[in-house]
């Protein structure tokens, strides 16, 4: 079988789809005849990085993604995991990194919205959205103008739609100079026996196109989202897509709607690669073929062809099987929101995936290998080298100056200039704005969840096996210092190119370490995303693999937060005192070296310490709780004594003590009466347990045999940063 085509093929266009000349050839073989254009741009869209996962499948597959509480794991929108009372927690994490550099605005907004779409197609209200965000160093000329430009995308999409942000990661570093990170996290609350599916079931039924019409924003955002930068990155602004915040509210609403009264058999979002990638995946999971009319899908521009219309990523758009005796009533649902609904296709027993446009039949392709057999690498990969362990690392001439050029740092200082762009109590469910270890949202009665995205890059590049770890218990620990039951985690995995091995080899590693910390914290891997090719000119970003978690308050009355709250309380160090220096923020800040191994995790220990400091929670024994992590034992108690107004008296600490970014350790206040009794469970669990000072009325922070800094001069470090950079000053 031939079909018409308009254009011929070449290797130089095959390559602009960003496809190799083996799996062209690949492709080639399996058709048995040269592709239509539409045909490769379909191919280019669904065998790219970003929708294949085709260096990556492979080590996916060994994280473990089971447990009692998971509905739903990997392979689908979202997450979904089981919190009793009928409730159900829908999560995901994505990238929009490439489309963020280019056009910071529109790329980090549309990735709200991406993010969105993905909870609510599972059936799920929104409840909280997340985001980490790494940018290159101060003092590059674009980062002040990418770091506006992405809060304020973020801050446009998610308030305007109505989900609070309530919380997240803002950090800086050399090597996202090129390669900036915006990944978008979002929650949704759904009923566990009322949770979406996009695998098609049943031959003959219609295939429906919801949403906002389709334009030519975004053609090849996917592929491009599957490539490295070079110096032409701001030529490919057309692949970045446009959103609509108010278009995706009516979206949400009717789709909701629309669930409600069982029309819905599978239900995509339309994101990367749009109505192709939609449409494939709805079909291959579902073992069956899909024909679509592109005549009766509705455009906003005239005269698109084919091959635009598979490839657009416009936003705010869905893709839905429908029982065909509830067409009518859908089509009334949607029309009452605003929006269009279309009956452009139908599900047939071909596992073809058949376009046709304008009398001619413009692709006709298996659905199977385009989709959930797509290619599959396995990359070859080097061990990455271990760093020595940091010896001796010297103690500042100036304690006072060190803490104050810690506090003050770009990746220490508040992040008040980011998150009070934020509408973070929308909803009126938030029950712990950003500023803590985890943001925490109400769902019903005294139940409650709390969120946090976590990950320490600079380990990773140091260690991705233990920095792979670390990520994933910070975030069990910052779920754990409010009082959660951590109980899942959603993850995006953001590195370099797959195809140089000691690329693979972190990312190997990476996950290896994840892997092993999920499992001994009972913490799966229920969703995520993998974003390769974060390269510019062959320089690659610090290796990122975010990871989103969740935990679960049984009893909001009890959640805890990091601000002391009475003078005279004790100060206790859970976990024992620190003294790994290596690739700490003391040595980077003030040593001005990015040096040694990063701290080891030892998982056993992180478990049965937070354990320990949760029970301290939920059974009032303590009054505020704070985890140890960047900046060491210093910087959590200044940040406990800046939240509440409060100083504190400390007893003699080496800098060692002060800065030592050891792992599975909290900082605790309790009444002095308490003292002896937490000291002694902790002895009879083999916890360490140190008194290390107390809380006074007096604003200042006072070091034994140390200096004695005022909270007025540690505030000014800390909250001055960012608005004196943001404006210029800097």
């Amino acid at each position: 079988m031939t079909l018409p085509n308009d254009i011929r093929i070449t290797p130089e266009l095959v390559k602009s789809h960003g496809l190799k000349p083996d799996e062209y050839d690949r492709f080639v073989t399996l058709l048995g005849r040269e592709p239509t254009l539409t045909e490769l741009g379909i191919c280019s869209a669904m065998w790219n990085e970003h929708c294949s996962y085709k260096s990556s499948k492979k080590w996916l597959k060994t994280m473990p993604t089971k447990g009692p509480r998971v509905i739903q794991g990997p392979g689908e929108n979202a997450g979904v995991i089981d919190i009793g009372d009928g409730d159900a927690i829908v999560f995901k994490m994505e990238s929009h990194n490439h489309p963020s550099f280019i056009e910071p605005y529109q790329g980090a907004a549309t990735g709200v919205g991406g993010i969105l779409r993905d909870v609510f197609t599972m059936g799920a209200r929104p409840i909280a959205a997340m985001n980490a965000l790494r940018f290159g160093e101060p003092s590059h000329p674009r980062t002040r103008h990418l770091v506006s430009g992405v809060v304020h995308g973020i801050g446009g999409y998610g308030n305007s739609f109505g989900v609070p942000t309530i919380g997240g990661e803002v950090n800086f570093h050399p090597r996202y100079n090129g390669n900036i990170l915006v990944n978008a996290m979002a929650v949704g609350l759904a009923r566990a026996d009322s949770i979406f599916y996009s695998k098609a079931k049943g031959v003959g039924l219609p295939v429906v196109y919801l949403g906002a019409k389709t334009g030519r924003d975004g053609i090849h955002g996917a592929t491009m989202a599957s490539a490295e930068f070079d110096d032409k990155a701001e030529e490919k602004r057309p692949t970045v897509q446009v959103g609509d915040p108010f278009t995706e509210k009516c979206l949400l609403e009717a789709c909701l709607e629309l669930m409600a009264s069982g029309a819905v058999i599978a239900i995509q979002d339309m994101g990367a690669a749009g109505l192709t990638s939609s449409a494939v995946e709805m079909g291959a999971k579902g073992d069956l073929g899909i024909e679509l009319d592109l005549d009766k899908v509705p455009c906003r521009e005239e005269g698109m062809t084919a091959y635009e219309m598979m490839l657009s990523e416009s936003q705010e758009r869905m893709l839905m099987v429908l029982r065909p005796e509830q067409e009518k009533e859908a089509e009334a649902i949607f029309h009452k929101w605003g929006l269009d609904f279309a009956i452009v296709g139908k599900t047939t027993d071909t596992l073809r995936f058949v376009i046709k446009h304008e009398g001619e039949v413009k692709a006709d392709l298996p659905i199977k290998q385009m989709g959930d057999q797509a290619p599959e690498y396995d990359r070859p990969w080097v061990e990455p080298k271990k760093l020595p362990l940091l010896t001796d690392v010297p103690a500042p001439n100036d304690l006072a100056a060190a803490i104050l050029r810690i506090v003050g740092s770009p990746d220490m200082c508040s992040r008040r200039w980011v998150w009070e762009q934020y509408d973070h109590l929308i909803q009126s469910n938030t029950a712990q704005i950003p500023g803590g270890d985890a943001g925490v949202v109400r769902i019903r009665g005294n139940k409650a969840i709390a969120v946090a995205t976590d990950v320490t890059p600079r380990y990773v590049e140091a260690d991705p096996f233990e920095g792979g770890k670390q990520a994933v218990a910070e975030c069990w620990r910052n779920l754990t210092a409010v009082g959660s039951l951590p109980i899942a985690i959603t993850d995006n995995l953001n590195f370099g190119n797959p195809e140089r091995p000691e690329i693979m080899g972190q990312f190997v590693k990476a996950i290896e370490g994840i892997s092993a910390a999920c499992r001994a914290l009972d913490f799966p891997v229920v969703s995520g995303n993998v974003s390769l090719y974060n390269e510019t000119n062959g320089q690659g970003i610090l290796p990122t693999p975010a990871i989103g978690g969740i935990g679960l308050l049984e009893d909001l009355t009890k959640m805890a937060t990091l601000a002391f709250k009475s003078a005279s309380d004790d100060i206790l160090l859970i976990g024992g005192h620190g003294t790994h220096l290596g690739q700490s923020i003391y040595l980077r800040e003030v040593l001005g070296r990015e040096e040694g191994a990063p701290p080891p995790v030892d998982l056993a220990i992180e478990k049965r310490n937070g354990d320990f400091v949760r029970n301290l929670i939920n059974t009032s024994q303590v009054s505020a709780v704070h985890d140890v992590s960047d900046g060491g034992l210093g910087l959590a108690v200044i940040e406990m004594s800046l939240a509440s107004g409060l100083g504190a008296s400390l007893q003699p600490l080496t800098h060692e003590q002060l800065f030592g970014e050891d792992q599975a350790r909290y900082v605790v206040t309790c009444a002095p009466s308490a003292t002896a009794a937490i000291a002694a469970a902790a002895g009879k669990a083999g916890i360490a347990v140190d008194r290390i000072g107390h809380v006074t009325a007096d604003a200042t922070l006072n070091i034994a045999g140390g200096p004695s800094i005022s909270l007025d001069q540690l505030r000014s470090a800390h909250e001055g940063w960012f608005p004196a950079y943001m404006s210029g000053e800097l």
